[in-house]
C-alpha cells in the first residue's frame, strides 16, 4: 500500500514537473519519499553528475592520443621569378599519424581517465549520501519546530488562563493587583516565545522544500514522526565500516593513484617516443604548362629529448610532490572520518540518554503546574510558584522534544559519517562489491544482508521501525551504554 501510494505520488509530482504546471495537491511525504524526492530533483546532485561526463571526454581524449592522428593540408601558390615566366600551382598532401611508443605516458592518461570516471561516480553517490542526510534532518527540524510550537501555544494559553483566573480575582478583592500586571508580562512573553517558534517552523519548512526542489508556496504535509529505535552497532564497528565504505576515502586513494601516474608520464619526458606515420601528396601546376605529380611516403620516426634544461626533470618533481600531497590528504581525510564518526556516535548516545531521562521529568513537571495551578487559586500560592512552574513545564516539554529529535538526527549522522548509501534499500554485498575497487583498510567485518531491508544490521535508515516500546528500549540501550 505504501509503495503504490508513493508511485502515486511521485507520477503527480514527476507529471507536475514535466508539464510545468502546479500539481494542485498538497504533498505528503514520509521520510523515504522525501529523500527519494530530493534525489530525483536536487540540483546539486545533477551537478555533481555533470563531473562523470567531463572525467568520460577526458578518457576518450586519452585513448584517441593512442590511435591514428591524420592531418589534411593543403595551398595554391604564385610565383614570378625576374627572367621567367608566371607560374602558378597547387598542392595537397594527407598524412596519417600513430604513435607506437611514448614511455609509457599514453597508457598513464588512459589508466588515469579511467580512474577519474570512477572517482566521478563515487563523488555523485557520496553528494547523494550527503543530501540524504539534509533532508533527514531537514524532515526532523520541521517536525521538531511544529511541536516546539504547540509547546509555546500550549504555554500562551496556560498563561491566558491564568490571567483571567488573576483578574478575576482581583475584582474579588483576594489578589493584589501586582499579579495581574506580573501574569500580563509573562504572557507577553510567552507570545513572544511563540511568534519566534512559529517563524522558526516556516524557515525550516521553506529549508526542506528548498532541497526537495518543491514549489516554495505549495503545501507540505509530513507523514511520519519519531519512532525510537536502538542502535545496536558499537562505535569500533562503525569506524571499521567508514574506513572502508566511506566513498570519499576511496576517491582519496583513486585521487593518489592518478598522482602516481602522473609521475609516470613525467618520467616519460625522458624516454625517446617512437611513431608510424603515412602520407600522400598531389601537385598540380596550370600556368604557363600543365603537370601533375603524385607521390607516398611511408616511415618510422623516432625523437629524444637529449638536453631541455632540467625542464623534464622539474616536470617529474613536481609530480612526485603532488602524489606526496595526495598521500597526506588520504591520511588527513582518515582522521577527519574518525573524528566525525566519534563525534556523532557519541552526541547519539548523548541524545538517547536524555531522551530517557526526560520523558518522566515532563510528567513531574505536568503534575507540579496542577498542584500550583490549584494552590494558587485555592489562595494559598505565590504567583511565582505558577510561573515557575510553566517555565518547568515548558522547559521539560522542549528538551524531550529535543532529545528525540536529536537523537534520530545524530543516527542518520553516524550513518552518513560511516559510509552507508543513499539508498536504504542498497543490499550490504553491492555496497561491498562496489567499495572493494580500492579498500582504504585491508579487512572490513562481516554484515548480515537483512530479508526485508536489505542494509547493515543497525543502520536501518533514519525512518525507524514502528511498534517499539520507546522508554523500555531506551533504557535498556542507555544502561548497556553505560556498563561498556
Amino acid at each position: 500500500m505504501k509503495k503504490r501510494y508513493f508511485k502515486q505520488t511521485a507520477l503527480l509530482l514527476l507529471g507536475a514537473f514535466f508539464l510545468n504546471v502546479p500539481s494542485g495537491a498538497c504533498a505528503a511525504l514520509s521520510i523515504e519519499e522525501a529523500v527519494a524526492l530530493a534525489l530525483e530533483q536536487n540540483m546539486s546532485v545533477k551537478i555533481t553528475q555533470k563531473d562523470e561526463a567531463k572525467a568520460a571526454a577526458t578518457l576518450r581524449q586519452a585513448k584517441g592520443n593512442k590511435g591514428f592522428a591524420v592531418t589534411a593540408s593543403g595551398e595554391v601558390t604564385t610565383s614570378k621569378t625576374s627572367g621567367e615566366e608566371h607560374t602558378d600551382s597547387s598542392s595537397a598532401s594527407l598524412t596519417a599519424k600513430l604513435p607506437l611508443y611514448t614511455g609509457g605516458a599514453n597508457e598513464a592518461a588512459v589508466t588515469s581517465g579511467e580512474i577519474g570516471i570512477k572517482s566521478a561516480q563515487l563523488n555523485t553517490e557520496r553528494e547523494r549520501e550527503n543530501i540524504r542526510l539534509s533532508v533527514i534532518k531537514a524532515y526532523y527540524d520541521v517536525l521538531e519546530a511544529n511541536k516546539t510550537v504547540d509547546v509555546d501555544q500550549s504555554s500562551v494559553d496556560n498563561y491566558q488562563a491564568h490571567l483571567t483566573n488573576v483578574q478575576q480575582l482581583y475584582s474579588a478583592g483576594s489578589k493584589a493587583r501586582i499579579d495581574v500586571l506580573r501574569s500580563s508580562v509573562e504572557l507577553s512573553n510567552a507570545r513572544q516565545t511563540l511568534i519566534k517558534a512559529q517563524n522558526a517552523y516556516e524557515i525550516d519548512l521553506s529549508t526542506l522544500r528548498n532541497i526537495l526542489n518543491l514549489d516554495r508556496n505549495e503545501p507540505l504535509t509530513l507523514t511520519e514522526d519519531f519512532a525510537y529505535s536502538p542502535f545496536d552497532r558499537d562505535m569500533e564497528y562503525c569506524l571499521d565500516y567508514a574506513y572502508t565504505n566511506r566513498k570519499d576515502l576511496i576517491v582519496d586513494q583513486y585521487t593518489l593513484e592518478q598522482k602516481k601516474l602522473a609521475v609516470k608520464s613525467a618520467k616519460a619526458g625522458l624516454l625517446p617516443s617512437l611513431s608510424l606515420s603515412l602520407s600522400t601528396d598531389l601537385s598540380h601546376q596550370f600556368n604557363p604548362s600543365t603537370d601533375n605529380s603524385h607521390g607516398y611516403t611511408a616511415g618510422v620516426s623516432a625523437s629524444w629529448d637529449v638536453f631541455d634544461s632540467g625542464v623534464t626533470q622539474a616536470e617529474i618533481d613536481a609530480a612526485k610532490t603532488a602524489a606526496e600531497v595526495a598521500d597526506l590528504t588520504l591520511k588527513k581525510d582518515q582522521e577527519d572520518v574518525d573524528l566525525a564518526v566519534r563525534q556523532a556516535y557519541y552526541n547519539m548516545r548523548e541524545a538517547e540518554k536524555r531522551f530517557v531521562s526526560t520523558k518522566d521529568a515532563v510528567n513531574q513537571a505536568q503534575e507540579d503546574y496542577y498542584i500550583a495551578r490549584e494552590k494558587y487559586r485555592a489562595g494559598e500560592g505565590l504567583i511565582l510558584d505558577i510561573i515557575d512552574a510553566q517555565l518547568a513545564l515548558s522547559t521539560a516539554q522542549l528538551n524531550y522534544i529535543s532529545a528525540q529529535y536529536d537523537y534520530a538526527r545524530y543516527k542518520a549522522t553516524v550513518e552518513n559519517a560511516a559510509g552507508i548509501g543513499a539508498d536504504t534499500l542498497e543490499t550490504t554485498d553491492a555496497y561491498t562489491k562496489q567499495a572493494a575497487g580500492a579498500p582504504v583498510k585491508p579487512e572490513a567485518p562481516a554484515v548480515p544482508v537483512s530479508q526485508t531491508v536489505a542494509v547493515p544490521q543497525g543502520f536501518s535508515g533514519a525512518a525507524a521501525e514502528s511498534g517499539t516500546n520507546a522508554n523500555d528500549a531506551a533504557a535498556e540501550a542507555a544502561d548497556n551504554e553505560v556498563a561498556e
